[in-house]
């Protein structure tokens, strides 16, 4: 949804440019999160991950009607869990509570994702056309869709349909002890270890998507949208690298390090229905308060519920400060099970705390500082926004994490 209007919009001769000159979104952002329950080490051990991520989207006016934009990513992690695909390439004593210094420990994801948009004579009516490529060691996805926007009732209702394909490959890494060869003396344990693990025949996922939204101006100051998404994924939905550990079988170690029974096993399918909508409330010159709601089902047991408030304050005519908060909540997966609780007879397991059941908590504050003359400049270009928000994140499984972004726009003569 584009931003919200909150007075009725009237018919005019002159028909301004849909974008009247190129702009430039500068982002960064730096999360940062811990845990005890890294699924790459089945379900126990240290989630520390950090994250730097650096965006440029670039808004280019193709003519009076189209758009094309251009969004540039490049994100780089450190990964104490995933360093421990293979625990047994640094420090003397092995433990799923320690990174080892190996290369999975890190890793960079670069994406491209350019999007063409076309708007009729009477600006109500908008489609676009857009692609996605993105790259990192042990994932390449590809992806393309498009959207169809119509605006009624003098542009105070809107209707929006649009969809979106991801055809994506692994290049499957697995824990080091089930690579064919493994072999080490230190191994510790009952008899002989004997993992029941084999490599996946597929490594393909394809991800279809379809987005309905609709949102009306009810009042000058209030609006509402309602939204509901269709998502369908099939192929390899397991993650190559998580380990398992079962009941039924013994524990077999080196040094603190248990050694996988098996990876985690999940269905090829699954379908993810979200529905949920916003209501944003006009209060003054210098309050907005803007609420959101989303309700979530899927076919793997998962149901879900999203809650956030933002209220924005306007401080000064250039300031606006962003208090928030977001609660969610989901119950558990039908195939999740703890450490050492799913059977070897069983066809699907996973011990990712992402799929359990949990509470989490989100507290936000960000500023705005917005000129619209753009009296700062850098280059040729004037500085329109700069916004900076900070977010913490807690949730009942005990992974805590903070997140710090900024952005800027910058608008071309």
């Amino acid at each position: 949804m584009g931003a919200f209007v909150f007075a009725q919009q009237n018919d005019t001769s002159y028909q301004k440019r849909v974008l009247e000159t190129s702009e430039v979104d500068l982002l960064f952002s730096y999360y940062n999160q811990d845990g005890t329950h890294a699924a790459v080490t089945g379900g126990e051990g240290t989630e520390e991950l950090t994250d730097a991520t650096s965006t440029i989207v670039l808004r280019m006016p193709m003519n009076e009607d189209d758009v094309l934009t251009i969004d540039v990513g490049l994100s780089a992690y450190t990964s104490a869990s995933s360093s421990n695909i293979n625990p047994l390439d640094g420090g003397i004593n092995v433990t799923p509570f320690d990174a080892s210094s190996g290369e999975s420990r890190k890793d960079l994801l670069a994406y491209i994702n350019p999007t063409y948009s076309h708007s009729s004579e009477d600006r109500n009516t908008i489609w676009s056309a857009n692609a996605y490529v993105s790259s990192e060691y042990d994932y390449f996805s590809i992806g393309f869709g498009g959207s169809y926007t119509k605006l009624f009732n003098e542009k105070n209702t809107e209707i929006s349909l649009s969809g979106k394909v991801f055809l994506d490959k692994w290049n499957p890494v697995y824990p080091i002890e089930l690579r064919e060869g493994f072999f080490d003396n230190r191994i510790t344990g009952n008899g002989t270890y004997d993992p029941i693990f084999s490599e996946f025949d597929k490594e393909t996922r394809n991800s279809y998507s379809l987005s309905l939204s609709f949102s009306q101006i009810l009042s000058e100051k209030l609006q509402g949208a309602l939204f509901l998404d269709l998502v369908s994924q099939n192929g390899l939905l397991s993650t190559p690298f998580q380990r398992v550990y079962f009941a039924d079988f013994e524990d077999f170690y080196i040094d603190d390090f248990q050694l996988a029974d098996n990876v985690e096993q999940l269905p090829d399918t699954r379908l993810k229905v979200p529905f949920g909508g916003r209501l944003n409330y006009y209060l003054n010159d210098l309050v907005v308060l803007r609420t959101y709601y989303r309700y979530y089902w899927d076919d793997w047991g998962i149901t879900s519920h999203t809650a956030s408030v933002e209220v924005p304050f306007k401080v000064t005519d250039k300031f606006t400060l962003y208090p928030t908060y977001r609660y969610y909540t989901q119950t558990a997966a039908d195939y999740f099970y703890p450490k050492e609780v799913a059977l070897s007879s069983y066809s699907f397991y996973t011990s990712d705390y992402d799929l359990s059941g949990y509470d989490a908590h989100q507290y936000g504050m960000g500023i705005q500082y917005r000129d619209i003359f753009t009296t700062a400049r850098v280059l040729n270009f004037g500085l329109k926004t700069v916004d900076l928000r900070f977010s913490q994140y807690d949730r009942s499984d005990g992974l805590n994490a903070f997140i710090i972004t900024l952005g800027t726009t910058f608008v071309g003569n």
